[in-house]
């Protein structure tokens, strides 16, 4: 391009050719900066640049420049006396041009001096390069800071790199199994790949105990969806978000965006793994030899490394710190060997030695139909040992050892679930399902039934068709060549055909409803089942997501296993109206006196007592949601005239409100009614829903039950949350001069599933086919578009 244009120009002409993806973009991009930065610091010193040096550092010395990422440049000098107005005539431009610029201007000392008070200042140092000046400041600067990190540096601030990984991945989550992962930050993201090659600047020994190559396809690719998040964004972003996914793959021609994060998956994945791997193996590459300890070995310490072989079981034996397998091993005859391997790691906490994983990849035999006994037994011995397991089996499976013994698991592995209320991929979830279910096991009669119940609960995702319907017959199969006998085949089928059941029934209908626990209890059959599906509904809850299990669905899925287990003893289910408490009492008093709302707040409840009126419950709602009030769950009861509202409420926005401001506001609703639909617009517009793709969010939904209550009909809701949609829903309810009984809100990521118990003003439920039409075209017409 010509010399005098802008390097915004030069950017927007790259960006122009979409051909130009990844790698090759990047290197463009800061071949451009180098020749405008190039010519903008001529201009700024005239012709002599004797003493002066301008070095790239970072992403941009690796010539891998995003779109929109920083220029991170250094301006060297040896003692120039007017170096500020030289600075400014350089970083001026820059700031006109709209580009983020990381800068310092230092002498080399301080250059020096700097790196070795800062880990970033030393790793971007690391790919430091001259763009533009006098080499002979340049060289032996960026000879000296590599010199440095190589003598001294890279031993004194590997720990510190060490722990930022770790809070990084406590922070930002795991690129292979977070549903919008940073490609940059995320473990397993471009940092850590940077990490690693500062690692092996510093350690030549990790090339042989790493394998680093392994890394640069999958870098590729992070490298190829990051500068197109940047183009699709037209500013700097490296969180690939749910919403961008869609564009993202077809701009870089995958099938799909279901394809596109399977492929980001597999790149986090492989990262992360060599990542985890170098770290677990430090001593291997590690130049400088740990301190000596000093003290005793405390209790709760980890035992030192053995200094040779020490047996740990048939077949292994603790080497270094590491599992392997003993040459002697029988890896061409026992395809239990991979599972017992990872079992005894597990319980050890200790890495599997890379040989010896090698070594089953290469020679051991598939399981066959049915298995050796062997084989459940060592598979459930490491799913028993709980957490550690993961990382375990995750070794298993970069080695293809996984899908050897349950080929199944092919379909699943890297499999995204695109719906904001999974965290996690499907293989990750299953594999956190029962690590988590390695807790619970003291609550059920058949621990083992409870292991491989979770860790296979989700398995038909990988298929077309039903997740459950489909999964019920793979884990009949998979159970029968497993080795279970056909009695506990069938519990494992229910546990997938049920996995859903605690769930939503707890959180959708009413539990003081005989029917809601005679239904549960018909459909569990029995109380081993039951308990195992109470103990699964907690694993598969707490592995989907933090929007996915809390206090209160914790406690309407205990409360409910509680009476459908007395029904399966014999009991037989009945109404359990519970008498109003003392407070509530004394709120329906200040209202008989007042004439006015009164409210009590008891995080997570809020109680409203108000003049019983048609709309009230709609009104309530609607006020709760000014003030940033998620309702989980309502409950209407009264007395003399007053009704009493219960609400379980999350506060999303904001903070819990004064209880004298939201009497106040509450009053004001019931006195103008209409000025609350403008009020809630109006918030609608500070707290918009977010953009959404269709690819992702679940359809709208209208569902009529008569069947799940004698007294009452059901109607549940499914739409897009939205601020006051309970209230727009609601208000249809009044309009219709329906009575509602009781309400149960459910919030999945971006949907809602609302269900209401509805009567009609005579006590009856709604039967008429025409008004139950009506109903439900009215409530259509109430939902987010």
């Amino acid at each position: 391009m010509g010399a005098d244009t802008s390097l915004r120009e030069r950017r927007r002409l790259l960006l122009a050719d979409t051909d130009l993806q990844g790698d090759a973009f990047c290197r463009a991009y800061a071949a451009e900066a180098d020749e405008w930065l190039s010519g903008v610091a001529t201009r700024a010193v005239g012709e002599t640049n004797r003493h002066l040096a301008l070095l790239a550092v970072g992403g941009y010395g690796r010539a891998s420049l995003c779109p929109y990422s920083d220029l991170d440049v250094v301006l060297v000098h040896r003692g120039h006396r007017d170096i500020k107005a030289v600075a400014d005539a350089i970083w001026y431009p820059v700031w006109d041009e709209g580009v983020h610029l990381d800068h310092s201007v230092r002498r080399p000392a301080e250059v020096l001096s700097a790196a070795a008070d800062d880990v970033r200042v030393a790793l971007g140092l690391l790919d430091a390069r001259l763009v533009w000046g006098d080499a002979k400041v340049a060289d032996p600067l960026i000879e000296n800071a590599r010199t440095a990190w190589r003598d001294s540096l890279g031993t004194r601030f590997l720990p510190d790199l060490q722990g930022q990984m770790q809070e990084r991945r406590r922070g930002v989550g795991d690129v292979a199994f977070l549903l919008e992962p940073d490609l940059k930050e995320s473990h397993g993201g471009l940092r850590d790949v940077n990490v690693l090659r500062a690692i092996s600047a510093y350690a030549p020994l990790l090339a042989d105990y790493a394998d680093l190559a392994s890394l640069e396809p999958a870098t590729a690719l992070l490298t190829r969806v990051r500068v197109e998040l940047h183009r699709n964004a037209g500013r700097e972003q490296d969180r690939l978000l749910l919403q961008d996914q869609d564009q993202i793959a077809a701009a870089l021609d995958f099938e799909d965006a279901d394809v596109l994060m399977a492929a980001v998956s597999a790149a986090g994945r492989q990262i992360a793994w060599v990542s985890d791997d170098v770290w677990r193996r430090r001593r291997l590459w590690d130049p400088t030899p740990p301190p000596k300890p000093h003290w005793r070995l405390r209790r709760g310490d980890r035992p030192p490394t053995p200094a040779g072989p020490v047996p740990v079981g048939p077949d292994m034996v603790d080497m270094g710190g590491e599992i392997a397998l003993l040459p002697t091993a029988p890896v061409s005859e026992d395809a239990s060997l991979a599972f017992r391997l990872a079992a005894r790691a597990a319980e050890l906490d200790r890495p599997i030695a890379k040989g010896s994983l090698y070594r089953l990849a290469d020679r051991m035999p598939p399981p066959g139909d049915p298995w050796p006994p062997a084989v459940l037994e060592a598979l459930l011995r490491l799913l028993a040992a709980g957490r550690p397991a993961v990382d375990k089996l995750e070794s298993l499976d970069q080695h293809g050892l996984l899908v050897r013994l349950i080929p199944e698991w092919a379909a699943v592995r890297n499999k995204p679930q695109r719906n904001a209320y999974h965290t996690y991929t499907v293989d990750r979830h299953l594999l956190e399902a029962a690590a988590l279910a390695a807790g619970l096991t003291d609550r059920v009669e058949r621990p083992d039934l409870l292991l491989i119940g979770a860790l296979l609960h989700d398995i038909g995702k990988g298929f077309p068709g039903d997740h459950t319907k489909v999964g019920m017959e793979l884990v009949r199969t998979m159970a029968t060549r497993m080795g279970f006998g056909p009695d506990d085949v069938e519990i494992l089928v229910d546990m997938v055909r049920h996995h859903l059941l605690l769930p939503d029934t707890a959180t959708r209908r009413d539990l003081d409803d005989p029917t809601t626990v005679s239904n549960v209890a018909r459909a569990a059959g029995n109380r081993v089942t039951l308990h195992l599906l109470g103990a699964l509904t907690e694993a598969d809850s707490r592995a989907t997501g933090p929007s996915a299990w809390g206090s209160w669905k914790a406690g309407l899925v205990a409360e409910l296993v509680t009476r459908a287990d007395r029904v399966l003893a014999g009991e037989a289910p009945t109404a359990a109206p519970t008498p109003l408490p003392p407070a509530y009492q004394i709120l329906i008093d200040e209202v008989h006196v007042s004439g006015l709302p009164s409210v009590s707040l008891d995080p997570p409840r809020v109680v409203v007592a108000a003049p019983d009126r048609p709309g009230l419950l709609s009104a309530v709602a609607g006020a709760l949601a000014l003030h940033g009030m998620d309702v989980r769950a309502a409950n209407v009861s009264g007395q003399g005239g007053v009704a009493v509202e219960v609400f379980t409420v999350e506060v999303a926005r904001g903070t819990w409100p004064d209880t004298a401001r939201l009497r106040e506001d509450l009053a004001a609703v019931l006195s103008d009614p209409a000025a609350l639909a403008a009020r809630l617009s109006a918030r609608g517009r500070v707290y918009p829903a977010p953009r959404r793709s269709a690819a992702h969010v679940p359809g709208a939904d209208v569902r009529v039950d008569n069947d799940a209550s004698e007294s009452a009909t059901v109607l549940e809701v499914r739409a897009p949350d939205e601020v006051g949609l309970l209230h727009r829903i609601t208000r249809v309810l009044f309009e219709a001069s329906l009575d509602v009984v009781s309400a149960r809100v459910s919030t999945l990521g971006e949907l809602v599933v609302d269900a209401f118990y509805v009567r009609e003003a005579e006590g009856d439920k709604v039967t008429d086919p025409e008004r139950l039409s009506q109903i439900t075209a009215a409530i259509w017409a109430s939902l987010p578009a």
